[in-house]
């Protein structure tokens, strides 16, 4: 048996693989190969997939072939899909370490046969929405006439209590063990426990569960883009609702909802606003085109499949099926549908199913209509709505949904563009001034993948000082000031803005279209403005909540022993910069989580013991919700402040 060679980088990608399927290969592998697992991993990560009839194979030694031929969605679902030719299938090593390696896919996506959810908290069990308590303690906003209010809250079943203690322990013991001893046989028992959790009914904890495990991957893997900061904010989530819910806490928004129920609309019009390529770390790719509702609705419409970058870029054109209509997502994007039979999910996502019907409409501009509604109040004013949504499943959060501003390019740092906001108009001439003491903004790209646009465009928008945009982007909520642009379009009126073709309706997408230098207005010395080269004082960054960041994320990074290392070398100059800049309270949990990681106990000999890792997982917890709320509060005075420095 000879190693094939593949024929295209797509067949070095592996099929995503559900998380049941996963951890039933490694319940099954004989404990004295655990040890063997990761480093079998490691070895056959470099070896790529042959492309086969209906699905893949990777060829891992010398009478060693293993297959996975997914079902039609393209994920493998049953045990049953994954093969090895070895004597020792399916408890073989070779087998199991390729599910392992396999993207995690989401259940929701992808209904398993072998699970039958419990119904959700609502009634009818339609997974309606409700608000969930976050970090700081508040119960967050409900958004949008599809997201209902939460119904009667009731206490969780036995066996949500039973699965959301498992989850609690299966955390608690990655949090204890530091990402980078979190293998394939720990990763298995999050994968197990976040099966129980969906049997079980809780789709907020499954969904969190899910996302820490590619996040685990992904650090210890050291993926482009991944950023330590994620990772600790999904640990935080996990461990938040599972401790929780295992306590027997009634709030529903704990439970959370089905992120694919759609629901009847009846007949709907909506109109483009951009389109954003999608690249995921879960094995996803695609394009998702942004809608707005005649009634303000954000909608979205996605082609989203199993994929790498290039599926990404070629979808600019893609043609996607909704009902009867072929749609085509860069039509739609600068266009129109009136639909009739929709169906919307509670986060926006209209279905495609075979009663859709859709009537195009003619190519719509952002100033007018509904789509002008998203450039009507100042940022200020949206970004303090935004942060208050807490509920990870609410449309209207930051990071999620849409936002528009006209702006003023005045510099660049690094592959960020530097902007200010533009005043309302006046009389004193076409050209918009800046907010008088408003925040100089960061542009920062999407993704900065090189198979997209948004780096170039980006760096051609800075190459013009003083130039005015419209943007449509979204608020990045760990950071101060920030934006994250998916398309811009030239400032109505103003003369020094965007000069594009008339058949692009007044907008670029940032990600597919390439903004050419005929594109920006002749230069005029007299109209460029001096170029701004720093963006000033980060209040996050500069304050010295730093050391009880850099405490929570090496205690994901490095793990219990190493917070308690750092603990005893910093002593006292961990609380007292903290206490003498005011931050009493972060002192105070810093403080505890270190003095958690230092404590050992000892057995019943006398010796010493590592102790239960349930305190220190509430310690940890505790100095991550104290840290998320403070930051989040400078967040929002960078937008409403005057800047300093």
């Amino acid at each position: 048996m000879t190693p094939r060679t593949p024929t295209t980088t797509d067949a070095d990608r592996l099929p995503p693989v559900l998380p049941r399927v996963a951890a039933a290969a490694v319940a099954a592998l004989p404990p004295r190969l655990h040890k063997r697992l990761d480093a079998t991993i490691e070895r056959l990560a470099g070896v790529p997939a042959d492309r086969i009839d209906r699905g893949v194979s990777v060829y891992c030694g010398p009478e060693a072939l293993v297959t996975l031929t997914p079902g039609p969605t393209g994920v493998v679902t049953d045990p049953e899909q994954a093969r090895c030719s070895c004597l020792l299938a399916p408890r073989c090593l070779h087998r199991t370490a390729i599910l392992v390696a396999a993207p995690v896919a989401d259940p929701a996506a992808h209904p398993d046969p072998a699970s039958h959810p419990a119904a959700s908290s609502t009634p009818g069990g339609t997974g309606a929405p409700t608000g969930r308590r976050g970090r700081s303690g508040r119960t967050g906003k409900s958004a949008g006439p599809d997201r209902a209010p939460a119904g009667r809250s009731t206490a969780p079943t036995k066996a949500q209590r039973a699965a959301a203690t498992a989850l609690w322990r299966a955390a608690a013991a990655v949090l204890a063990a530091g990402a980078p001893a979190v293998g394939a046989v720990p990763q298995a028992e999050l994968l197990r426990a976040a099966h129980s959790a969906r049997l079980a009914g809780l789709p907020r904890a499954e969904s969190a569960t899910l996302r820490a495990v590619r996040g685990l991957r992904a650090h210890r893997e050291r993926q482009a883009g991944h950023r330590l900061a994620e990772l600790v904010d999904v640990l935080h989530d996990l461990l938040y609702v599972a401790g929780r819910l295992a306590a027997g806490d009634p709030d529903p928004a704990l439970v959370g909802i089905l992120r694919r129920t759609y629901q009847p609309d009846g007949t709907l019009e909506v109109y483009g606003v951009c389109r954003e390529p999608v690249i995921s770390t879960t094995g996803y790719a695609g394009v998702v085109t942004h809608l707005i509702a005649a009634d303000g609705r954000q909608l979205s419409f996605n082609d989203v499949k199993p994929g790498g970058p290039d599926r990404a870029r070629d979808c600019a054109r893609a043609v996607t099926e909704m009902g009867a209509v072929a749609v085509n997502h860069a039509v739609l994007a600068r266009g129109g549908l009136r639909i009739t039979g929709t169906t919307v999910s509670p986060d926006g996502r209209l279905g495609a199913g075979k009663g859709v019907r859709a009537t195009p409409l003619g190519g719509t501009d952002w100033s007018v209509g509904p789509l002008a509604e998203l450039f009507a109040r100042p940022l200020a004013e949206v970004v303090t709505a935004q942060l208050a949504a807490d509920d990870p499943e609410d449309p209207a959060r930051a990071g999620t949904a849409l936002v528009g501003c006209d702006l003023m390019v005045v510099g660049a740092a690094g592959d960020q563009v530097l902007a200010r906001e533009l005043a309302p108009g006046t009389e004193a001439g076409p050209d918009r001034t800046p907010v008088p003491d408003g925040p100089v903004i960061r542009l920062v790209p999407v993704n900065p993948h090189p198979v997209l646009a948004h780096v170039a465009n980006l760096r051609r928008l800075a190459s013009w000082p003083g130039l005015r945009i419209r943007v449509v982007g979204r608020l990045d909520p760990a950071r101060p000031s920030t934006l994250h642009p998916l398309a811009v379009g030239p400032v109505p009126g103003a003369v020094v803005t965007l000069r594009l073709p008339p058949d692009w309706h007044g907008r670029a997408d940032l990600g597919y279209d390439q903004l050419q230098g005929g594109h920006l207005p002749p230069r005029d010395p007299t109209a460029m403005a001096q170029p701004v080269l720093a963006a000033g004082v980060d209040a996050v960054a500069e304050s010295p909540l730093w050391r009880v960041r850099r405490l929570v994320e090496l205690a994901v990074s490095g793990g219990r022993r190493a917070v308690g290392e750092a603990a005893r070398s910093e002593g006292a100059e961990l609380a007292g910069p903290l206490r003498r800049a005011g931050f009493t309270t972060a002192a105070t949990v810093a403080a505890a989580l270190a003095h958690e990681s230092d404590r050992r106990g000892r057995d019943v000999f006398g010796r010493l013991a590592d102790p239960d890792p349930d305190r220190y997982a509430r310690a940890w917890l505790a100095a991550t919700a104290h840290l998320a709320a403070t930051e989040r509060a400078l967040i929002r005075s960078s937008w409403t402040d005057p800047p300093v420095g």
